[in-house]
């Protein structure tokens, strides 16, 4: 078994800003750089900003797993 303090910190990306951030167990605000990004992104997601596209399909067209039909 490892132990997380064994590995070196990354540096990625912040979602939100798009600076660099510590992907280690020091940064409690992982993978973003800080506090601001993370509650930026948290009020994204709770104002429903991020969503995924709901496009039904053709009501003539089979829905669900094709090898299920």
């Amino acid at each position: 078994m490892t132990d997380e303090g064994s590995f070196a910190a990354r540096i990625v990306k912040c979602p939100a800003c798009g600076q660099d951030s510590v992907y280690a167990s020091s940064n409690p605000y992982r993978p973003f750089c800080s506090a601001r990004c993370k509650g930026i992104d948290l009020g994204a997601w709770a104002s429903e900003e991020f969503t995924l596209p709901a496009e039904a399909p053709p009501d003539d067209e089979p829905f669900g797993d094709p090898r299920l039909q």
